[in-house]
C-alpha cells in the first residue's frame, strides 16, 4: 500500500525531531556531563512524571550563520511535578551555552504567556550564558525581547502565580534577575550567579576576584543571602524542587485525561494529507471527542462550517470545524469545502456567542482556504459576515484551542482563531500549511510581479526563463508554507501527529480550565 502524503510527512517530522532533541549534539552533551551536570532534557525527565513539550521546532533552520540554535536553546512545556501541573522552562546549555537568541526570548515569553493566561505555576531550570552577543540588538531592547521576561516575572508574582527557579550552571548578567524575581530560589555548587563574571569585573573596575567569591552558591547562601537553598548537585536540587512543588495545593481534576473515544490512529484512514482530498469532518469528531452524541448546531444551515456541542474528557465543549467536502445549500448553490460562505460565517458567529454565554471552551479544527470571493458573495455581504465572525472570536472570554489540520490561509486563518486571536494553545498536523493564500494562487501572483519588474527594467524573459522563475517562486513559497517554517517562528505551539490530537487537546483543556477571570462577554458594534 502506497504511503500517503500525511504518513510521509509524519516520518519526516519524526526524523527531524530526533535531531532537535539532541540539542547541541553528542560532544556538547559530553561536555555538560564532564562538568557533573545533566542536560535540560535529563533534568526534566527526572523532575516530571510526564511532559508535553511546546516549541520544539523554535528556530528551525534559523541562525545558520551562527551554527544554528536547535529548539532555540531552551526546552519548554507542561509537566507534572509531584502531581501538580507546571510550566517548565529549561535552558539547554548544549546549545551555545544556553545563550539567548531572538527566538529564545520569544519562546520563553510564549511559555510565560501560557502560564499567565492559565494561572499555571512556573519552574525555571537556569543554565545560561545570557544574551547571544552577536545578535544582542535583536535580543535586548524591545517589548517582546529579553527584558520582557523579567517584567513578566514581576507581574506573574503580583498575580499570585508561584514561580520556582533552580540555578544549575551559569546565570550571568541581566539573566540573573530571572531567578531572583521568583518565589523560591535553589542553586547548586559550582554554579555562578552574578551581573558580571571575573574577567568582566577585572576589565571594568580592575578588581581581581575568584568565581566563588563573586557569585558562587556558598557566597550567595552565606553572605549575600540571595538564594534560599544551596544544593550539592543536580540530583539533590531536583529532589528538593519536587518537595517544594508538592507543597502547592493539589490540582483539581476537571478533565478526565484517561477518557477513551475511538481509535486515534484511525484518523489516518480518513485524511490522507492531500490538499485536494475531500472528506467529511464529522468523521473525525468521534476520534477526538468522548464517546457521546455530538449535537450539531444548525446542521442544515451554513454547511461549510460544522458547529456543535460535545464532550472532551468529560467537559462540555463547543466545536467549530471546516467541512472539507462539497455541499449544497438549501437554495441549491454548490459550496466548496474549506471555504467560508456568508451563511457559514453567520452561523459560526452566532454559535461562538452562545458558547461564551454558557462559558463553554471552544475547539477550532481548521482546514480553510479562506472566505468565498466574487460578485455574488460580495453582494451577499461576505465582508460584513466575516467581520462579525472575527469580532466575536476576538472578544471571546472562554478558552480557545486551535488545531490546524490542513490549510490555514488568509482571512480564514483569522476567522477560525489563528495565532493573532489568542488561542490558549495552537497545534498543527505535519501537513498543515500556513500562508496568506494558497500556493498556486500565490505563485501565479508572485510570478506576475517578478515578470513586471523585469519588464520595467527592460528585460522580457523568454520561455526557459519563465519556467525557471516559476520553479524558484513555487519552491520559495512552498518552503514558507511548510508548517515547520511556522513552528520555527512560534506561530504554532507544537506539531502533533493526528493520532496525538485527542491527547494534546486533553492536556491543553486541563490547563485552560485552571482559571476563568470572570470577564463578561462583550462584542462592541456588530455589522448585522
Amino acid at each position: 500500500m502506497a504511503s500517503t502524503p500525511l504518513q510521509q510527512k509524519i516520518d519526516e517530522i519524526r526524523r527531524d525531531e530526533i535531531v532537535l532533541r539532541a540539542g547541541g549534539g553528542a560532544q556538547a552533551i559530553g561536555r555538560q556531563h564532564d562538568k557533573g551536570r545533566l542536560t535540560a532534557r535529563e533534568r526534566i525527565a527526572i523532575l516530571t512524571d510526564d511532559f508535553f513539550e511546546l516549541g520544539l521546532w523554535a528556530a528551525w533552520q534559523m541562525y545558520a550563520d551562527w551554527g544554528g540554535a536547535p529548539s532555540a536553546g531552551v526546552v519548554t512545556g507542561i509537566g507534572t511535578v509531584a502531581g501538580r501541573q507546571v510550566m517548565l522552562i529549561a535552558n539547554d546549555a548544549t546549545v551555545k551555552a544556553g545563550a539567548f537568541f531572538p527566538m529564545t526570548a520569544k519562546k520563553v515569553l510564549r511559555a510565560q504567556r501560557i502560564a499567565m493566561d492559565n494561572h499555571l505555576p512556573l519552574v525555571y531550570l537556569v543554565d545560561s550564558a545570557g544574551v547571544f552577543l552577536p545578535l544582542q540588538d535583536e535580543v535586548f531592547p524591545d517589548e517582546d525581547d529579553f527584558g520582557r521576561i523579567f517584567r513578566n516575572n514581576a507581574v506573574i508574582s503580583a498575580m499570585g502565580i508561584p514561580q520556582y527557579a533552580a540555578i544549575l550552571g551559569n546565570c550571568v548578567a541581566g539573566g540573573g534577575y530571572l531567578p531572583v524575581l521568583c518565589d523560591k530560589l535553589l542553586m547548586t555548587e559550582g554554579s555562578g550567579l552574578y551581573l558580571a563574571g571575573p574577567a568582566l569585573v577585572k576589565a571594568a573596575i580592575g578588581q581581581v576576584v575568584k568565581h566563588e567569591d563573586l557569585g558562587g552558591a556558598k557566597m550567595h547562601a552565606q553572605i549575600s543571602g540571595t538564594i534560599d537553598f544551596r544544593e550539592k548537585d543536580d540530583a539533590a536540587c531536583l529532589d528538593r524542587l519536587k518537595r517544594l512543588v508538592a507543597m502547592l495545593p493539589a490540582d483539581p481534576v476537571k478533565v478526565r485525561c484517561d477518557a477513551k473515544s475511538g481509535k486515534a490512529d484511525k484518523i489516518a484512514g480518513i485524511v490522507t494529507g492531500d490538499a485536494r482530498q475531500e472528506y467529511d469532518v464529522r468523521d473525525l469528531l468521534p476520534h477526538l471527542l468522548d464517546a457521546e452524541p455530538f449535537d450539531e448546531y444548525k446542521a442544515e444551515f451554513g454547511p461549510t462550517l460544522v458547529c456543535g456541542y460535545g464532550r472532551l474528557g468529560g467537559v462540555a465543549v463547543g466545536v467549530v470545524a471546516n467541512q472539507k467536502k462539497r455541499c449544497k445549500s438549501p437554495s441549491g448553490e454548490l459550496q466548496f469545502g474549506g471555504v467560508i460562505y456568508v451563511d457559514a460565517a453567520d452561523k459560526a458567529a452566532r454559535f461562538i456567542m452562545d458558547c461564551n454565554q454558557t462559558r463553554l471552551p471552544i475547539v477550532f479544527l481548521k482546514d480553510v482556504n479562506g472566505f468565498m470571493v466574487g460578485r455574488d458573495s460580495e453582494q451577499a455581504g461576505i465582508i460584513r459576515s466575516g467581520a462579525k465572525l472575527v469580532n466575536v472570536i476576538a472578544n471571546s472570554v472562554v478558552p480557545k484551542l486551535t488545531v490546524i489540520l490542513g490549510g490555514s490561509y488568509g482571512a480564514g486563518n483569522y476567522a477560525l482563531c489563528g495565532k493573532a486571536f489568542d488561542p490558549r494553545f495552537l497545534f498543527a498536523w505535519p501537513t498543515a500549511r500556513y500562508a496568506v493564500m494558497g500556493g498556486e494562487q500565490a505563485a501565479s501572483t508572485l510570478l506576475d510581479i517578478t515578470i513586471s519588474k523585469l519588464k520595467r527594467a527592460g528585460h522580457t524573459p523568454d520561455a526557459d526563463e519563465l519556467t525557471e522563475l516559476r520553479r524558484k517562486v513555487e519552491a520559495s513559497y512552498q518552503e514558507q508554507t511548510d508548517i515547520r517554517y511556522a513552528a520555527a517562528r512560534l506561530w504554532v505551539d507544537a506539531i502533533i501527529e493526528p493520532a496525538q490530537t485527542r491527547s494534546a487537546l486533553l492536556t491543553a483543556l486541563s490547563v485552560a480550565l485552571r482559571h476563568d477571570d470572570g470577564r463578561a462577554f462583550k462584542t462592541g458594534v456588530l455589522q448585522t
